[in-house]
Protein backbone atom coordinates (compact mmCIF):
# COMPACT_ATOMS: atom_id res chain seq x y z
CA UNK A 1 0.00 0.00 0.00
CA UNK A 2 1.41 3.48 -0.98
CA UNK A 3 -0.67 6.61 1.46
CA UNK A 4 -1.53 9.63 -0.28
CA UNK A 5 -2.86 12.38 2.86
CA UNK A 6 -5.83 13.48 0.85
CA UNK A 7 -7.13 16.10 3.57
CA UNK A 8 -6.78 18.49 0.48
CA UNK A 9 -10.08 17.27 -0.73
CA UNK A 10 -11.37 18.75 2.14
CA UNK A 11 -9.86 22.24 1.46
CA UNK A 12 -10.52 25.46 -1.18
CA UNK A 13 -8.65 25.02 -4.01
CA UNK A 14 -5.45 27.72 -3.88
CA UNK A 15 -2.49 26.85 -5.50
CA UNK A 16 -1.60 23.75 -3.05
CA UNK A 17 -4.37 22.38 -3.32
CA UNK A 18 -4.77 22.67 -7.25
CA UNK A 19 -1.12 21.37 -7.35
CA UNK A 20 -1.98 17.63 -5.17
CA UNK A 21 -5.23 17.22 -7.18
CA UNK A 22 -3.81 17.36 -10.79
CA UNK A 23 -1.13 15.72 -9.65
CA UNK A 24 -3.05 12.58 -8.46
CA UNK A 25 -5.56 12.72 -11.01
CA UNK A 26 -2.37 11.77 -13.50
CA UNK A 27 -1.20 8.88 -10.88
CA UNK A 28 -1.57 5.40 -11.39
CA UNK A 29 -3.25 3.18 -8.76
CA UNK A 30 -0.86 1.24 -8.91
CA UNK A 31 3.05 1.62 -8.09
CA UNK A 32 5.56 -1.23 -8.32
CA UNK A 33 2.15 -3.73 -7.32
CA UNK A 34 0.95 -1.97 -4.36
CA UNK A 35 -2.31 -0.34 -4.05
CA UNK A 36 -2.69 3.81 -4.33
CA UNK A 37 -4.77 4.75 -1.81
CA UNK A 38 -6.41 8.62 -0.27
CA UNK A 39 -7.27 8.96 3.17
CA UNK A 40 -8.93 11.94 4.52
CA UNK A 41 -10.34 13.25 7.64
CA UNK A 42 -14.20 12.74 8.18
CA UNK A 43 -16.13 15.95 6.93
CA UNK A 44 -17.31 17.10 3.53
CA UNK A 45 -15.51 17.24 0.81
CA UNK A 46 -15.42 20.22 -1.10
CA UNK A 47 -13.26 18.74 -3.81
CA UNK A 48 -12.99 15.13 -5.56
CA UNK A 49 -11.13 13.67 -8.44
CA UNK A 50 -12.26 13.07 -12.03
CA UNK A 51 -10.54 9.57 -11.84
CA UNK A 52 -11.24 6.76 -9.98
CA UNK A 53 -9.42 6.95 -7.06
CA UNK A 54 -9.56 4.57 -4.10
CA UNK A 55 -10.62 7.50 -1.11
CA UNK A 56 -10.28 5.85 2.51
CA UNK A 57 -12.25 7.79 5.13
CA UNK A 58 -10.42 8.13 8.66
CA UNK A 59 -11.48 9.24 12.22
CA UNK A 60 -12.72 12.08 13.64
CA UNK A 61 -10.59 15.01 14.15
CA UNK A 62 -10.11 17.40 11.32
CA UNK A 63 -7.27 19.64 10.50
CA UNK A 64 -3.73 19.33 11.81
CA UNK A 65 -5.01 16.86 14.87
CA UNK A 66 -6.05 14.57 12.89
CA UNK A 67 -2.69 15.05 10.60
CA UNK A 68 -0.76 14.47 13.27
CA UNK A 69 -2.78 11.82 15.92
CA UNK A 70 -5.49 9.84 13.32
CA UNK A 71 -3.37 9.47 10.45
CA UNK A 72 -0.46 7.81 12.15
CA UNK A 73 -2.60 5.50 13.93
CA UNK A 74 -3.93 4.82 10.54
CA UNK A 75 -0.34 4.35 9.22
CA UNK A 76 0.69 2.71 12.16
CA UNK A 77 -2.53 -0.43 11.70
CA UNK A 78 -1.42 -0.56 8.46
CA UNK A 79 2.61 -1.35 8.76
CA UNK A 80 3.95 1.80 8.60
CA UNK A 81 3.39 2.06 4.54
CA UNK A 82 4.87 5.18 2.65
CA UNK A 83 3.10 8.24 2.86
CA UNK A 84 2.75 10.96 0.45
CA UNK A 85 2.08 14.56 1.89
CA UNK A 86 0.88 16.55 -0.69
CA UNK A 87 -0.07 19.90 1.23
CA UNK A 88 0.69 21.30 4.47
CA UNK A 89 2.86 19.64 7.68
CA UNK A 90 2.35 16.05 7.86
CA UNK A 91 2.32 14.14 10.54
CA UNK A 92 5.88 15.19 11.90
CA UNK A 93 7.59 12.04 13.69
CA UNK A 94 6.69 9.67 10.64
CA UNK A 95 9.86 8.77 8.55
CA UNK A 96 8.38 7.09 5.81
CA UNK A 97 7.23 9.46 4.43
CA UNK A 98 7.90 12.42 0.90
CA UNK A 99 7.04 15.71 1.91
CA UNK A 100 5.98 18.98 -0.48
CA UNK A 101 6.79 22.30 0.78
CA UNK A 102 6.07 24.67 -1.61
CA UNK A 103 8.02 28.14 -0.10
CA UNK A 104 9.63 28.78 3.05
CA UNK A 105 7.62 32.41 3.09
CA UNK A 106 6.24 31.45 6.41
CA UNK A 107 9.94 31.75 7.59
CA UNK A 108 11.20 34.66 5.72
CA UNK A 109 7.63 36.90 6.24
CA UNK A 110 5.83 35.84 9.23
CA UNK A 111 4.31 39.10 9.52
CA UNK A 112 2.02 37.90 6.42
CA UNK A 113 0.73 35.34 8.58
CA UNK A 114 -1.98 34.82 11.59
CA UNK A 115 -0.03 34.09 15.06
CA UNK A 116 -1.02 30.40 15.04
CA UNK A 117 -0.24 29.82 11.15
CA UNK A 118 3.18 30.93 11.85
CA UNK A 119 4.07 29.57 14.85
CA UNK A 120 2.60 26.16 13.84
CA UNK A 121 4.80 25.94 10.88
CA UNK A 122 8.06 27.32 12.40
CA UNK A 123 8.32 25.06 14.66
CA UNK A 124 6.67 22.06 13.16
CA UNK A 125 8.01 21.90 9.68
CA UNK A 126 11.55 21.56 10.33
CA UNK A 127 11.07 18.32 12.31
CA UNK A 128 9.18 17.23 9.42
CA UNK A 129 11.67 17.83 6.66
CA UNK A 130 14.63 16.04 8.80
CA UNK A 131 12.08 13.53 8.97
CA UNK A 132 10.99 12.58 5.62
CA UNK A 133 13.20 10.09 3.09
CA UNK A 134 12.57 12.50 0.49
CA UNK A 135 11.45 16.61 0.10
CA UNK A 136 9.16 17.91 -3.09
CA UNK A 137 9.20 21.37 -4.25
CA UNK A 138 8.23 23.61 -7.14
CA UNK A 139 11.14 25.19 -8.07
CA UNK A 140 14.92 25.05 -7.93
CA UNK A 141 14.84 28.65 -6.47
CA UNK A 142 13.12 26.42 -2.96
CA UNK A 143 15.24 23.91 -3.02
CA UNK A 144 17.83 26.22 -2.40
CA UNK A 145 16.41 27.72 0.08
CA UNK A 146 15.43 24.51 1.87
CA UNK A 147 18.88 23.60 1.81
CA UNK A 148 20.10 26.30 2.81
CA UNK A 149 17.58 27.17 5.52
CA UNK A 150 17.20 23.91 7.31
CA UNK A 151 20.83 21.97 6.29
CA UNK A 152 18.81 19.72 4.05
CA UNK A 153 20.78 17.93 1.46
CA UNK A 154 20.25 18.98 -2.14
CA UNK A 155 20.15 14.95 -3.38
CA UNK A 156 17.00 14.11 -1.21
CA UNK A 157 15.37 17.19 -2.30
CA UNK A 158 13.15 16.90 -5.84
CA UNK A 159 11.69 19.79 -7.92
CA UNK A 160 8.45 18.88 -9.68
CA UNK A 161 7.11 21.64 -11.35
CA UNK A 162 3.45 22.96 -11.67
CA UNK A 163 1.50 23.52 -14.51
CA UNK A 164 -1.80 24.99 -15.92
CA UNK A 165 -4.94 23.04 -15.96
CA UNK A 166 -6.01 22.03 -19.14
CA UNK A 167 -8.88 23.81 -18.41
CA UNK A 168 -7.72 27.15 -19.72
CA UNK A 169 -6.85 27.25 -23.05
CA UNK A 170 -7.07 30.24 -25.68
CA UNK A 171 -10.41 30.60 -26.91
CA UNK A 172 -9.25 33.44 -29.28
CA UNK A 173 -11.91 36.28 -28.06
CA UNK A 174 -11.97 39.79 -28.27
CA UNK A 175 -9.86 41.41 -25.81
CA UNK A 176 -11.42 43.79 -23.28
CA UNK A 177 -9.55 46.49 -21.65
CA UNK A 178 -9.07 44.81 -18.74
CA UNK A 179 -6.28 44.39 -16.56
CA UNK A 180 -6.40 41.70 -14.50
CA UNK A 181 -5.45 39.89 -11.38
CA UNK A 182 -5.45 36.69 -9.85
CA UNK A 183 -4.54 35.88 -6.08
CA UNK A 184 -5.84 35.43 -2.56
CA UNK A 185 -5.74 39.02 -0.90
CA UNK A 186 -3.22 39.07 0.97
CA UNK A 187 -0.49 40.96 2.09
CA UNK A 188 2.46 38.94 0.23
CA UNK A 189 0.03 39.24 -3.22
CA UNK A 190 1.09 42.97 -3.08
CA UNK A 191 -2.40 44.30 -4.13
CA UNK A 192 -1.81 47.45 -2.13
CA UNK A 193 1.00 48.76 -4.71
CA UNK A 194 -0.61 47.51 -7.90
CA UNK A 195 -4.01 49.63 -7.10
CA UNK A 196 -1.82 52.51 -6.48
CA UNK A 197 0.20 51.98 -9.54
CA UNK A 198 -2.96 51.82 -11.45
CA UNK A 199 -4.65 54.69 -10.07
CA UNK A 200 -1.76 56.94 -11.03
CA UNK A 201 -2.71 55.67 -14.47
CA UNK A 202 -4.97 57.77 -16.91
CA UNK A 203 -6.51 55.07 -19.24
CA UNK A 204 -10.18 53.90 -19.51
CA UNK A 205 -9.14 50.12 -18.81
CA UNK A 206 -10.50 48.04 -15.64
CA UNK A 207 -8.11 46.70 -12.58
CA UNK A 208 -10.64 43.50 -12.24
CA UNK A 209 -9.15 41.31 -8.90
CA UNK A 210 -10.46 37.61 -8.26
CA UNK A 211 -9.76 36.49 -5.16
CA UNK A 212 -10.66 34.98 -1.74
CA UNK A 213 -11.59 37.33 1.03
CA UNK A 214 -8.69 37.00 3.59
CA UNK A 215 -9.84 38.78 6.90
CA UNK A 216 -8.64 42.56 7.88
CA UNK A 217 -5.95 42.58 5.20
CA UNK A 218 -8.38 42.14 2.54
CA UNK A 219 -10.95 44.78 4.36
CA UNK A 220 -8.18 47.54 4.47
CA UNK A 221 -8.44 47.08 0.35
CA UNK A 222 -11.99 47.19 -0.51
CA UNK A 223 -12.51 49.90 1.95
CA UNK A 224 -10.12 52.27 0.26
CA UNK A 225 -10.89 51.06 -3.40
CA UNK A 226 -14.89 50.47 -3.46
CA UNK A 227 -15.72 54.09 -4.71
CA UNK A 228 -13.50 53.58 -7.80
CA UNK A 229 -15.56 52.38 -10.58
CA UNK A 230 -12.42 51.29 -12.43
CA UNK A 231 -11.33 48.76 -9.62
CA UNK A 232 -13.83 45.53 -9.69
CA UNK A 233 -13.54 42.64 -6.83
CA UNK A 234 -15.23 39.64 -8.03
CA UNK A 235 -14.34 37.53 -4.92
CA UNK A 236 -13.74 33.52 -5.85
CA UNK A 237 -14.76 32.73 -9.37
CA UNK A 238 -15.44 28.95 -10.41
CA UNK A 239 -13.36 28.01 -13.31
CA UNK A 240 -15.75 28.47 -16.21
CA UNK A 241 -15.67 32.00 -15.40
CA UNK A 242 -11.99 32.15 -14.41
CA UNK A 243 -11.47 31.15 -18.20
CA UNK A 244 -13.31 33.70 -19.56
CA UNK A 245 -11.58 35.86 -17.79
CA UNK A 246 -8.43 35.03 -18.93
CA UNK A 247 -9.44 35.09 -22.21
CA UNK A 248 -11.09 38.72 -22.69
CA UNK A 249 -7.96 40.33 -20.43
CA UNK A 250 -5.55 42.35 -22.02
CA UNK A 251 -2.83 41.94 -19.56
CA UNK A 252 -2.43 40.32 -16.46
CA UNK A 253 -0.41 41.00 -13.38
CA UNK A 254 0.93 39.39 -10.46
CA UNK A 255 3.54 41.12 -8.41
CA UNK A 256 3.39 39.16 -5.59
CA UNK A 257 6.18 39.73 -3.24
CA UNK A 258 7.45 36.03 -2.64
CA UNK A 259 6.38 33.08 -4.95
CA UNK A 260 7.22 29.39 -4.83
CA UNK A 261 6.22 28.90 -8.39
CA UNK A 262 3.18 31.20 -9.03
CA UNK A 263 0.33 28.97 -11.25
CA UNK A 264 -2.33 31.91 -12.21
CA UNK A 265 0.27 33.15 -14.82
CA UNK A 266 0.81 30.14 -16.36
CA UNK A 267 -3.09 29.99 -17.05
CA UNK A 268 -3.05 33.29 -18.33
CA UNK A 269 -0.16 32.37 -20.04
CA UNK A 270 -2.35 29.08 -21.31
CA UNK A 271 -5.02 31.32 -22.29
CA UNK A 272 -3.12 33.91 -24.38
CA UNK A 273 -2.82 37.04 -22.08
CA UNK A 274 0.16 38.76 -21.80
CA UNK A 275 1.68 39.07 -18.41
CA UNK A 276 3.40 41.60 -16.23
CA UNK A 277 5.15 39.53 -13.00
CA UNK A 278 7.71 40.68 -10.13
CA UNK A 279 11.38 39.90 -10.71
CA UNK A 280 12.15 38.03 -7.87
CA UNK A 281 12.28 35.00 -6.02
CA UNK A 282 10.90 31.93 -8.15
CA UNK A 283 8.85 33.60 -11.14
CA UNK A 284 11.86 34.20 -13.60
CA UNK A 285 12.79 30.93 -13.75
CA UNK A 286 9.56 29.73 -14.33
CA UNK A 287 9.25 32.37 -17.12
CA UNK A 288 11.87 33.27 -17.96
CA UNK A 289 11.44 35.79 -21.28
CA UNK A 290 8.04 35.44 -21.55
CA UNK A 291 6.82 38.35 -19.95
CA UNK A 292 7.34 41.92 -18.48
CA UNK A 293 8.89 42.01 -15.63
CA UNK A 294 8.47 44.63 -12.58
CA UNK A 295 10.48 45.68 -9.68
CA UNK A 296 7.17 44.55 -7.08
CA UNK A 297 8.70 46.88 -4.55
CA UNK A 298 8.17 49.53 -7.09
CA UNK A 299 4.89 51.61 -7.54
CA UNK A 300 6.77 53.68 -10.01
CA UNK A 301 8.24 50.27 -11.68
CA UNK A 302 4.71 48.52 -11.51
CA UNK A 303 3.34 51.61 -12.96
CA UNK A 304 5.92 51.76 -15.86
CA UNK A 305 4.79 47.91 -16.82
CA UNK A 306 1.41 48.87 -16.97
CA UNK A 307 1.44 52.20 -19.02
CA UNK A 308 3.65 49.88 -21.38
CA UNK A 309 1.77 47.10 -22.27
CA UNK A 310 -0.94 49.76 -22.37
CA UNK A 311 0.54 51.59 -24.68
CA UNK A 312 1.88 49.23 -26.88
CA UNK A 313 -0.18 46.59 -29.00
CA UNK A 314 2.76 44.88 -30.70
CA UNK A 315 4.57 44.28 -27.17
CA UNK A 316 1.32 42.44 -25.88
CA UNK A 317 1.11 40.14 -28.47
CA UNK A 318 4.96 39.54 -28.38
CA UNK A 319 4.51 38.65 -24.70
CA UNK A 320 1.10 36.68 -25.78
CA UNK A 321 2.92 34.59 -28.54
CA UNK A 322 5.91 33.99 -25.64
CA UNK A 323 3.43 32.85 -23.42
CA UNK A 324 2.05 30.59 -25.16
CA UNK A 325 5.41 28.89 -25.87
CA UNK A 326 6.52 28.97 -22.43
CA UNK A 327 3.09 27.47 -20.92
CA UNK A 328 4.42 24.54 -23.29
CA UNK A 329 6.97 23.35 -21.06
CA UNK A 330 4.85 22.38 -18.42
CA UNK A 331 2.54 19.54 -17.96
CA UNK A 332 0.70 17.41 -15.13
CA UNK A 333 1.59 14.19 -16.73
CA UNK A 334 5.47 14.95 -16.57
CA UNK A 335 5.16 16.13 -13.09
CA UNK A 336 3.12 12.95 -11.91
CA UNK A 337 5.57 10.95 -13.81
CA UNK A 338 8.75 12.11 -11.81
CA UNK A 339 6.60 11.55 -8.57
CA UNK A 340 6.03 8.23 -9.69
CA UNK A 341 9.01 7.79 -10.29
CA UNK A 342 10.47 8.79 -6.53
CA UNK A 343 7.56 6.61 -5.20
CA UNK A 344 9.02 3.83 -7.24
CA UNK A 345 12.61 4.35 -5.88
CA UNK A 346 11.51 4.30 -2.39
CA UNK A 347 9.33 0.98 -3.11
CA UNK A 348 12.12 -0.76 -3.78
Amino acid sequence: MIVINARFLTQTITGVQRFALEICENLPNYIEGKEVVYVCPKGNKINNFENDKKIIIVGRLRNNLWEQIELPLFLKKNGNPLLINLVGIGPIKYKNKVLTLYDLAFYHHPEWFSFTFRKTYNLLIPISVKNAKRIVTDSEYVKLDIHNTYGIKKEIIDVIYAAPSTKFVNLKLKREKIILTVSSLDPRKNLKRVINAFQEIESDYKLVIVGKSNGSFSSTIYEHNTVDSKIIFTGYLSDDDLIRLYNTASIFIYVSLFEGFGIPPLEAQASGCSCILSNTTSLPEIYGSSVRYCDPLSVSSIKKAIVDLVRNEKEREDLKRLGLKNVKKFDWKDSSKKLELIISNLSE
